[in-house]
């Protein structure tokens, strides 16, 4: 039997829960395809999932491997996945959470990946895939973000952040956001319109009646941002609405909790994007699949400009 390596959960805890562990390489059927992965970004789901904080893997679920999204090269095909692509073409891939991406091989089903963006590297490819769904489903799919209207992204330098920065301008929106002072620069080459410094400024003194507040940091920023969006407009967390009854009392819609899932075509467009030169992707750091506790450590520390991203090669 060949075994190959994973980062391996076997209980919650620390980053000593996590383990480089030998697990056997899995078979493609149907229309699945075995990707040898390259690379695989961290997420804070990653984290949270490792602390046991993230209520869908529960502890009667371990042992798990980690990770959500991928970039690597087709190394075998299911029966019915012949007409997509071919072996060693690159791909990348945001998959479900009944596999682990922190691996060097994974079964990729169709509707989770698509050719990779021929103008990155498959280390930037990596950091794309779960941000990207991320951004682009709470802006477009429950934030109802449209051309001409203004959107206020909290955090805006982040994996996700940074993305929707470019997302949204590149649908036509206005695009407002804060940062912190080292990354002003950053955020407006990546062509926000109005960037608001969150250690010297209030956000409220700065923009009003915005449609859509995307919600990246939660607390009291997020509790504060209702008082920017005009009546009707909306406000969309990834962390979740901490009082979703502010939303109620000034008419702005606010969606049920959500998650971002594997969406290919979506990701086929952003991919477009990007060799368009639309979209640039920022990776922070890099670091090979031996030091993952290192890793993931240092994404938890925060203040991340962009992604970090493990290497498998």
């Amino acid at each position: 039997m060949q075994t190959s390596r994973a980062v391996r959960l076997s209980w919650f805890g620390d980053a000593q829960a996590l383990n480089i562990d030998p697990v056997s390489i899995p078979q493609p059927i149907d229309d699945e395809v075995l990707v040898r992965v390259r690379a695989a970004s961290i997420n804070p789901v990653d984290y949270k999932t490792r602390e046991g904080k993230f209520a869908p893997v529960s502890e009667d679920k371990l042992p798990i491997i980690l990770g959500r999204d991928l970039a690597g090269t087709i190394e075998a095909v299911g029966t019915r996945a012949h007409y997509m692509l071919s072996k060693g073409d690159p791909v990348f891939a945001h998959i479900g959470f009944d596999r682990g991406a922190q691996s060097d091989y994974v079964v990729v089903k169709a509707l989770e990946l698509v050719a990779a963006p021929a103008s990155l590297d498959l280390v930037h490819a990596a950091a794309v895939p779960l941000a990207a769904m991320t951004a682009w489903q709470g802006l477009f799919d429950h934030g109802c973000l449209r051309p001409g209207q203004t959107v206020l992204i909290q955090g805006g330098a982040g994996g996700v952040g940074h993305l929707a920065i470019q997302f949204a301008k590149a649908k036509g929106a206005i695009v407002a956001t804060t940062v912190g002072t080292d990354d002003r620069d950053f955020v407006r080459l990546l062509g926000a319109d109005i960037v608001i410094d969150y250690t010297k400024d209030r956000f409220e003194d700065r923009v009003s009646d915005v449609d859509l507040v995307f919600d990246l940091v939660g607390g009291e920023t997020q509790d504060r941002s209702f008082a920017v969006i005009k009546e009707g407009g909306c406000l969309v967390s990834t962390l979740g609405i901490a009082h979703p009854e502010k939303g109620h009392h000034r008419n702005v819609r606010v969606p049920d909790r959500w998650m971002a899932q594997p969406n290919a075509a979506q990701l086929g467009e952003i991919a477009e994007l990007i060799d368009m030169g639309k979209v640039r992707v920022e990776v922070a750091e890099t670091f090979p699949i031996e030091n993952v506790r290192q890793a993931y450590d240092r994404l938890q520390q925060g203040h991340i400009r962009g992604k970090i991203v493990l290497t498998l090669d």
